[in-house]
């Protein structure tokens, strides 16, 4: 006989419990006893008969969890589990109503709940509407007084746009599928810049088709802005949270795609008015800095004609510092012109100078060390040139002695 431990009995029981298809999705109804909130905002509760009783809890954030009170007659849903750690049978309920709530009402608050938990009525992803819309789709009964209504009120507020209707049923079984249809339409035809989805006033039975999920994801795949109009003010549908704009009534949702053009003209009028006094002021003030500036030229310009004759000067005293260099240099050139004259050879030669060079290689001759005797040489006088040939070594004379007068033997 197989032995089991506690815990295996407690997960047995946990997993049956919660795979179970009845208690996995369950409306329980009953009074609320033993309430107690935790600091973490999670709810703990027991819904009790007279007879019966069953561990409830609630976690932070559920929906209708305002309405838990000490004797509170609710209708929740939830889950059946197995808390493990105490062997508990409980309750995990995710929405509470009062009770005596109708069951249609209370799987509209399912689906609600589902739908938000998926994220299609998150703020963020909700788009504006177009400024001026040329062509808004509408989606609605073509026999309806809504139709009236909206082309009247757009044809009066602001007649530019087109109306392109989308007929659809807005109630009965046949209301869901086609409005559906008729938003898919309007996208794959793709004029429209903003679908009103409307439908008049009526009881929740009658709005139905509007809560219908189908409805509620083709307005989430909407490619084009969607502006929900079912209803009076005080009805809420399930459309309404998924558009991106939602509108009390028909009337108001025409009233918001488009504008006034009366309110547009009084725009544009008091644009063009702000627009003048700024470019006025503007200019004034810009008028002011220039004729500021020009003083402060005016105070800082530059006396034209004392710069006129400083100019003048100023070229005399050039003139006169030119002229003076240049004689300076003149008196310098004739110096070395002087110079130049005093070391010409000529005018050594004309003095009776001459030049003694070789003839073979032309090298002057300056100490007879240089020379040979026989050796040819060419000198050079001031009126042309003579040949020369060395001689041979001088010889020396001797001055003779005088003769002796006194006692002297003549032979």
């Amino acid at each position: 006989m197989p032995v089991f431990t506690v815990s295996q009995v407690t997960q047995y029981l946990k997993d049956f419990l919660e795979h179970d298809p009845v208690l996995a999705d369950l409306w329980i109804s009953g009074e609320v006893s033993n309430l107690r909130v935790s600091p973490s905002g999670h709810s703990y509760f027991t819904l009790k008969e007279t007879q019966s009783q069953l561990r409830s809890v609630m976690f932070k954030g559920g929906r209708g969890s305002n309405l838990l009170g000490e004797g509170s007659l609710v209708t929740a849903h939830g889950r059946i589990s197995l808390y493990e750690a105490r062997g508990d049978v409980q309750l995990l309920a995710d929405l509470v109503m009062p009770e005596g709530t109708g069951p249609l009402y209370l799987e509209l608050e399912k689906l609600k709940m589902r739908l938000e938990e998926e994220g299609l009525f998150e703020p963020s992803r909700k788009r504006p509407l177009p400024r001026f819309p040329k062509v808004i789709g509408l989606v609605t009964s073509p026999s309806g007084a809504v139709l009236h209504d909206i082309c009247n009120v757009i044809g009066r507020r602001y007649p530019l746009s087109e109306i392109l209707l989308a007929p659809t049923h807005v109630q009965g079984d046949a209301a869901a599928p086609g409005i559906v249809s008729a938003i898919q339409s309007l996208n794959e035809h793709g004029q429209a810049d903003v679908i009103v989805l409307a439908r008049g006033g009526g009881s929740l039975e009658e709005l139905w088709p509007f809560n219908e999920e189908v409805v509620a994801r083709a307005i989430y795949s909407s490619r084009i802005p969607v502006v929900s109009a079912v209803g009076h003010e005080t009805d809420y549908t399930i459309s309404d949270l998924v558009a991106d704009v939602r509108a009390p009534t028909p009337s108001a949702a025409a009233e918001l795609v488009v504008h006034d053009t009366m309110s547009l003209m009084q725009e544009i009028h008091a644009h063009g008015e702000s627009m003048i006094r700024a470019m006025s002021h503007h200019l004034s003030t810009r008028r002011y800095e220039v004729d500021s500036l020009a003083g402060r030229l005016r105070s800082h310009a530059t006396d034209i004609a004392t710069l006129r004759r400083r100019v003048d000067d100023l070229a005399q005293a050039s003139s006169k510092a030119m002229s003076h260099r240049l004689s300076l240099w003149h008196s310098h050139i004739q110096g070395l012109e002087m110079r130049l004259e005093a070391l010409n050879p000529e005018a050594t030669l004309s003095r009776g100078y001459s030049i003694v060079q070789k003839h073979s290689d032309g090298v002057v001759v300056s100490s007879k060390g240089q020379v040979n005797a026989g050796e040819e040489l060419r000198v050079t006088l001031s009126d042309g040139q003579i040949p020369a040939t060395v001689g041979g070594p001088a010889r020396t004379v001797r001055p003779r002695k005088p003769l002796a007068r006194a006692g002297a033997q003549l032979l």
